[in-house]
């Protein structure tokens, strides 16, 4: 008796008519996502600083539209988000990033920097979001896992660290019914990454993969799956969504 041949239905893209812009969207981790979400069926809208990798970007995925700016600035960032033509559904944040050093060492306006930055990036964000992402949509920020642990040579940098969680479920009760998530991620191996140690790259990368529970490096494709999943599951907002491959039990 011949068996009858399983058809297995045509999956439909997860984001499909849905348009996600992302902040940070032309290199790393922000360009990963902006892949992924493009390949689920997204229209995009990638900003970043430098307007020739922008273009880039944007020439690779198709981009709706992009814009080249400081997203840091108040200004810039709320022109942006009033010439948006149309609702969007997702916006995903990778810039801004916490800053190092001893505490002793810093003046008091490096400390409130230190402090309020990311956790105002993130504010303004959603301050402008109001009203532009649909009932459902989602905004997604990037934290990390490293500064958790206080020491000498992490400073303040652990304060905004653990202030990130709480803050971003309070703006999850403000902005609803439009979610708010914040991912947690490790070393992530980025260009950046690599830029930023150097010659120590090809050791760190051996360290990682020799000490993490997972056996191999974080990847900017692991954030960006994550960050998509996010989007996707409307039942997950106001929490924090570690993504360090166990680093942070074995640090």
């Amino acid at each position: 008796m011949e068996e009858s041949a399983v058809t297995i239905p045509a999956r439909t893209p997860e984001l499909l008519g849905q348009t996600v812009v992302v902040i940070g969207g032309s290199a790393g981790i922000g360009l990963e996502t902006a892949k992924r979400a493009r390949t689920e069926g997204a229209e995009l809208v990638l900003v970043g600083r430098d307007p020739g990798r922008l273009k880039r970007a944007a020439e690779e995925l198709g981009a709706q539209r992009t814009e080249a700016f400081d997203a840091t600035d108040p200004a810039a960032l709320a022109t942006f988000f009033q010439d948006l033509q149309g609702p969007i559904d997702h916006v995903m944040v990778t810039a801004g990033g916490p800053s190092y050093g001893p505490l002793l060492e810093m003046s008091a306006t490096e400390v409130r920097d230190a402090i309020s930055d990311h956790a105002v990036l993130e504010l303004e964000v959603a301050r402008n979001a109001v009203g532009r992402v649909r009932p459902g949509g989602s905004l997604v920020f990037m934290g990390g896992t490293g500064a958790r642990r206080v020491s000498r040579g992490l400073g303040a940098a652990s304060a905004a660290t653990n202030a990130l969680p709480s803050f971003t479920a309070s703006l999850a009760l403000e902005l609803a019914p439009v979610r708010v998530n914040l991912i947690a991620a490790g070393f992530v191996d980025t260009p950046l990454s690599a830029s930023l140690l150097g010659d120590r790259i090809e050791e760190r990368r051996a360290e990682l993969r020799a000490t993490l529970p997972i056996g191999r490096v974080v990847g900017a494709a692991d954030v960006a799956a994550l960050a998509i999943h996010l989007m996707v599951n409307t039942a997950l907002t106001g929490a924090t969504y570690d993504i360090d491959g166990g680093q942070q039990f074995v640090s």
